[in-house]
């Protein structure tokens, strides 16, 4: 998809990988609908993007509620009069091993990393349908590939969103919407230090140093231009 003029709206725009995505799809000519639940951080954006030459309306919002969210899509169609692309980003963690879980902090976090996103394409599909297509692009995470322990809950969750992402690629395909999947690594971001739960005193670690979120950024940029099913950070 060619970006420019293309309506796009991110959850979790206010902070870390989100932010930067905002950002960067902003200098790509983007209009841009920012939802998170921090109002004056969102506003604060949208007054510089806008400062910057870009659309940009900032739309406070909790992702884990969804009539929060059926409103968010609403409400950015609604001002544009149109919605091309949904990326759902917003994400949080819960650091327990499987036997010590809390199942009110497993359940929390699942309604942010599922559910909402769930919400987010339930809501756009009939106005990418009305309007003959769309792009919906999911933030999972690579650790769905792998089994690490003490992160088991937060990685089934963003296992669980990849199985709606394939699922809906194949049952939309033939009405041009195309889901894709972005898988990021270990980010320097806020997302550890946010997570639930308690950081186990020998937590697994990683000799590769952190990318960036704006690397992230271009790479979900990248996977917005150029469509693939999955989009890694080392293709």
């Amino acid at each position: 998809m060619e970006i420019r003029d293309k309506v796009v709206l991110i959850t979790g725009a206010s902070a870390g990988i989100g932010l930067a995505t905002a950002r960067r799809f902003a200098a790509a000519g983007a209009k841009l609908a920012l939802v998170a639940r921090s109002a004056d951080v969102l506003n604060q954006l949208a007054e510089e993007l806008k400062s910057q030459g870009s659309e940009a309306v900032a739309l406070p919002a909790d992702v884990s509620d969804p009539m929060q969210v059926q409103r968010v899509i609403e409400e950015t169609a609604r001002h544009f009069g149109r919605l091309d692309v949904v990326i759902n980003n917003v994400g949080q963690a819960v650091v327990s091993s499987i036997a010590d879980v809390n199942p009110d902090d497993f359940r929390r976090i699942f309604d942010l990393n599922v559910m909402g996103p769930l919400a987010a394409m339930q809501a756009v599909i009939p106005i990418m349908r009305e309007q003959g297509g769309g792009l919906i692009i999911n933030i999972s995470s690579v650790v769905t590939k792998m089994n690490i322990p003490g992160i088991g809950a937060y990685a089934a969750t963003k296992s669980a969103l990849n199985m709606l992402s394939d699922t809906a690629r194949g049952e939309l395909a033939s009405e041009n919407i195309r889901v894709i999947s972005v898988y990021p690594r270990a980010t320097a971001t806020g997302f550890g230090k946010n997570a639930l739960g308690t950081q186990p005193q020998h937590a697994p670690g990683s000799s590769r140093p952190s990318d960036t979120p704006e690397f992230v950024a271009e790479k979900i940029l990248e996977a917005a231009s150029n469509e693939p099913d999955e989009q890694y950070m080392d293709n």
